[in-house]
């Protein structure tokens, strides 16, 4: 069989154990990937089911609007309730008419979609859908994209402020800024001000001026009404603000931001982070994340197949006893195997159809489950993960649904206790978030990640989760979390169980979500 066409929180901060800092930032264009097997099947958003749960609109007529970074759903209409989720900031979510009262509530509790009470008070949630908040955070997430929002890492170290500032407040919060704006509109390559210019004009309808002509004329646009004039934003999203300072903090190397707009303050682009403050993109490199993916898996599946992990992988011929290169083998080709394997020179080669030999040094041999679990046997999905191999094979029930490469601890099979290495055992997701943010205050490792995407916890810290700042999938090099490259982490979230209720930024679900089985 053709394997081309068959392969086609709740806030969270130290988690993955000791955690995921980029030790190098991948900035560039995405890597091509999959060169061999361009009819592999693409992924499609949202084709799973129970991703857009039904409304009833005659139960939740009303809608809501979040006003805190995270506005609790609880269980039932009181504060000591359990918590089964959030809204983030902005975000509208489909509520019953009439509120009810309830404990720790100083307005009203109301029943919201599909299930749960929201507290409706000042700071926390309003029946006002034209809220300041809901305009300033009105571009949400986009689920159907690699990544949910536009990325930055920091690539020079600075302040990060309050309210969009002009441009004498920041040459005094950021001496020698006309020389260091000078050097990067000039600088080309990554680092400069060229290197995708447009990925920082997401939801802009008008092309603008070059960066450089906008610094040259001082020119100010795209500054939305809550922010024009000097205005601090609605509320108090970050623990960063403090009044009326315009500084709010310092980023340093191995920060990353996620931003849901920008604006240009005489001249000057500036980012504005989901949290509500604002960074200067010319310290900033835009991140896409990988193009990698994994592959559908159909139900005529032939197992065993090979995932190549690295670059410069071949396939050889057997001649004599000895291996005489055939032909190159695309890092994360797919490719299929007759069972066979030998050790040639000490070290572990599969046989593909065609009658070649693969090592395992560039490439992993994919097998499916032999004895199915009782999970399995009852219909649920679930996923197993392979640490030795780095590949993931999510199952829906007994069948093979979709094999990708991962990243997983670095440490490999060491004490996750004492090491950078992933859990084993048998586990269920309890904990997803649509995004949030890593950190790490390690000596040595410091680091923060904001709004990492499409994470599930498992087990304490540990988690599955989209790497935007990398693209070594098939290779160990994580601080303990489960690495998937943006479309596998997207896909998977939207696959697993719980699911996430429109409008919702996080669920909880102990006991019942997908099953995690992590072994060597």
């Amino acid at each position: 069989m053709d394997v081309w066409k068959v392969l086609a929180v709740v806030a969270l901060v130290a988690a993955c154990s000791k955690h995921d800092a980029p030790a190098t930032v991948d900035a560039g264009p995405p890597v091509a990937v999959l060169a061999e097997s361009s009819s592999a099947t693409p992924l499609s958003p949202f084709s799973v089911k129970g991703a857009a749960l039904p409304v009833a609109a005659d139960r939740f007529p009303a809608r809501i609007a979040a006003l805190a970074w995270e506005t609790r759903v609880l269980e039932q209409p009181a504060a000591s309730a359990k918590v089964l989720g959030y809204v983030r900031a902005g975000g509208l979510v489909a509520a019953a008419s009439e509120g009810v009262r309830g404990d720790g509530c100083r307005g009203e509790w109301r029943a919201v979609s599909p299930v749960g009470y929201v507290c409706v008070e000042p700071g926390n949630a309003t029946l006002d859908a034209d809220a300041t908040m809901v305009h300033a955070l009105a571009l949400r997430p986009d689920v159907t994209a690699r990544l949910p929002y536009m990325y930055g890492i920091v690539r020079r170290p600075g302040p990060i402020y309050a309210r969009l500032p002009t441009r004498a407040e920041a040459e005094a919060s950021e001496p020698g800024l006309e020389a260091r704006m000078r050097a990067w509109l000039a600088e080309g390559g990554e680092d400069g001000a060229g290197f995708r210019g447009d990925y920082w004009l997401r939801g802009k309808t008008e092309a603008p001026p070059s960066p450089q002509a906008l610094w040259d004329a001082q020119t100010t646009r795209e500054v939305p009404d809550w922010l024009a004039g000097g205005k601090f934003p609605p509320g108090n999203l970050s623990t960063m603000r403090h009044g009326e300072d315009l500084v709010a903090g310092t980023a340093s190397h191995h920060n990353g931001f996620a931003l849901v707009d920008t604006a240009v303050v005489e001249g000057r682009r500036y980012g504005i982070t989901t949290d509500l403050l604002v960074f200067p993109i010319d310290r900033m490199r835009p991140i896409e994340g990988s193009a990698f993916h994994g592959y559908k898996v159909p139900d005529d599946i032939d197992f065993p197949f090979a995932l190549v992990r690295r670059d410069g992988a071949a396939a050889y011929g057997m001649h004599g006893g000895k291996l005489v290169k055939a032909k190159d083998v695309a890092r994360r080709a797919a490719i299929p195997l007759s069972g066979k394997q030998r050790f040639v020179d000490g070290v572990l080669h599969f046989q593909t159809t065609d009658g070649l030999w693969l090592s395992d040094r560039y490439a992993s041999r994919v097998d499916g489950v032999k004895k199915m679990p009782k999970w399995a046997k009852d219909g649920e999905r679930w996923i197993d993960v392979s640490i030795t191999k780095q590949v993931l094979l999510a199952y829906d029930g007994t069948r093979p649904a979709y094999a990708t490469l991962i990243s997983s601890g670095e440490a490999g099979l060491e004490d996750p206790e004492t090491s950078k290495s992933t859990a084993r055992g048998i586990f269920r997701i309890h904990t997803k978030h649509l995004t949030t943010t890593m950190s790490s205050k390690t000596v040595g490792e410091e680091f923060e990640l904001k709004d990492i995407p499409y994470v599930q916890y498992f087990e304490e810290g540990y988690a599955l989760h989209a790497a935007y700042w990398h693209d070594d999938f098939g290779t160990p090099r994580s601080h303990g979390c489960i690495n998937l490259a943006p479309e596998d982490a997207r896909w998977l979230f939207q696959w697993t169980e719980p699911q996430l209720p429109p409008g919702w930024h996080g669920v909880r679900k102990a006991l019942s979500g997908s099953v995690v089985f992590i072994h060597p």
